[in-house]
């Protein structure tokens, strides 16, 4: 590999600077190493490194030259997309029919072109966005009410096992005739909301006055 002398000159100083991050210090130490001839094998040993994490910066080098050395920025997408890649590469996910990811309105998986996005990666996998206003922990609790009413009451288990194996067969149930949850809080329900909050407010600031004036 040949360097030129600015090149050689900047390595030096971030494979041996005392400011310098300790990642981009290893990563100039490989260049050098790789400009006096060493194999990838060699390389690896001196810095401490795996023999493929060598080859990836040597040609990360050879292909941007110093501003390959960085690290690339990163956006929540990625270990979004670096988890779904994880999960679906498991049984029972990998050879499922349909995989649903209930996600929120999150920027690393927020509309059409993240569920484009999934389901280019993994065409069994099919992203459903809860209500943008709607918290995790409201879904949460609408499932454990769900949970509390038709399994949990009323408590007569005789053990914890009981208690298992209640909950595994209304998950089976559950699973096969679940429907999604209809939606009724609309914009107007909220407008009627505040406009009551307002006159409770006005008149309980009515009658405090009418009190302190007597």
């Amino acid at each position: 590999m040949a360097l030129a002398a600015s090149e050689r000159h900047r390595l030096k100083k971030m494979a041996w600077g005392h400011k310098t991050e300790y990642q981009l210090h290893l990563r100039a130490q490989i260049v050098l190493h790789a400009a006096r001839g060493l194999a990838n094998a060699r390389i690896a040993e001196r810095v401490g490194m795996h023999v493929d994490t060598v080859r990836r910066w040597r040609g990360r080098f050879a292909e941007k030259r110093l501003p390959g050395l960085a690290d690339r920025k990163r956006t929540g997408i990625d270990p979004f997309m670096n988890l779904v890649t994880q999960v679906m590469s498991e049984e029972p996910y990998a050879s499922a029919k349909r995989v649903f990811w209930i996600v929120d309105s999150g920027s690393s998986h927020r509309g059409k072109k993240a569920a484009d996005r999934l389901a280019e990666a993994h065409p069994n996998a099919v992203m459903v966005h809860t209500p943008v206003h709607a918290s995790w922990l409201n879904q949460v609790e609408i499932y454990f009410s769900v949970v509390q009413r038709k399994v949990i009451s009323p408590n007569d288990f005789t053990d914890l096992a009981q208690v298992g194996d209640r909950l595994r067969a209304f998950e089976d149930r559950y699973n096969a005739t679940a429907q999604p949850f209809q939606w009724r809080f609309t914009t107007s329900d909220l407008d009627d909301l505040l406009a009551r909050l307002d006159r409770h407010t006005t008149d309980h600031h009515q009658e405090s006055s009418a009190a302190l004036a007597a």
